[in-house]
């Protein structure tokens, strides 16, 4: 069977955040999609808890051996059982507006790149999502619009949790943002378009830049265009401690692939020596 969207999610051990997003795509108003939860590990608390789990749609759940960050080679792994042409992108700790997976078929097209922005939550917001899920999930945006005028508090990018219909009288606003990058949990192409890269490069075992920063640019380098689905494709993040970690090594491994015009990955979805 073929799906409009495969909604691909990367997560490592966070079952309870994965919970609120699995929550929130039952809330979705795009039904037409299966569910791909690709594990950077291999953890018995994951398992049971996906096996437990009631699901409204099709699902696979993809595991590989936890002998360190490999999240691109999971997400290649995703790709490839992938049984839908558009793949959307997601994370296992970012809530999903109830028009979500809408707004990104909508613009979906196979010479584009879409990619959304996120609302980072506050403690207080997130602990109450995750204790009073599926029904928090659907008063969220009335209580962002509210503390958007009266006082966000410590919640980040507030402003980005702000639906604009593209229907409605302020419709034009998200026609006019430009994209200068990509957020690799807010993201979605068709399948083609991946395989035109070689998919995420697997040379990266550090986390940051090679998710989605060093797709921005291979993206770039063969042509595709790229849309924003800021106030379109909402997101909210739940809140967790920052684990900080140096991306100067990708950084400085990115610029050499850059200088050489490498935008198709030896180590990605084929293997090559090329």
């Amino acid at each position: 069977m073929e799906y409009k969207a495969s909604i691909i999610i990367s997560v490592y051990d966070k079952t309870k955040s994965l919970k609120v997003v699995l929550d929130s795509l039952k809330l979705q108003t795009e039904k037409d999609f299966e569910i791909i939860i690709s594990e950077d590990g291999c953890h018995d608390r994951m398992k049971e808890f996906i096996r437990n789990y009631k699901f409204e749609h099709d699902y696979l759940h993809l595991t590989q051996e936890d002998i360190g960050w490999r999240k691109n080679k999971a997400l290649n792994n995703a790709i490839r059982h992938a049984r839908s042409n558009w793949l959307i992108f997601i994370d296992g700790d970012c809530v999903l507006h109830r028009r979500f997976v809408e707004m990104h078929l909508r613009y979906a097209s196979d010479n584009t790149i879409l990619s959304g922005r996120r609302v980072k939550l506050d403690k207080p917001t997130s602990t109450c999502l995750k204790k009073n899920s599926p029904g928090y999930i659907k008063k969220l945006q009335c209580i962002l619009n509210k503390k958007l005028f009266w006082g966000k508090g410590k919640i980040e990018y507030i402003e980005e949790g702000y639906f604009i219909s593209p229907t409605g009288m302020l419709g034009f606003i998200p026609k006019l943002r430009k994209i200068k990058y990509i957020i690799g949990c807010n993201m979605s192409f068709s399948k083609q378009a991946i395989y035109v890269i070689n998919g995420f490069d697997e040379s990266y075992t550090l986390p940051g830049v090679g998710e989605d920063i060093d797709l921005y640019w291979r993206f770039k380098a063969t042509g595709f265009q790229f849309k924003s689905l800021r106030s379109l494709a909402i997101q909210y993040h739940l809140w967790h401690k920052e684990n900080y970690t140096n991306a100067h090594k990708n950084k400085d491994k990115m610029r050499l692939k850059q200088e050489e015009n490498k935008y198709f990955c030896d180590n990605g979805l084929i293997k090559t020596s090329r």
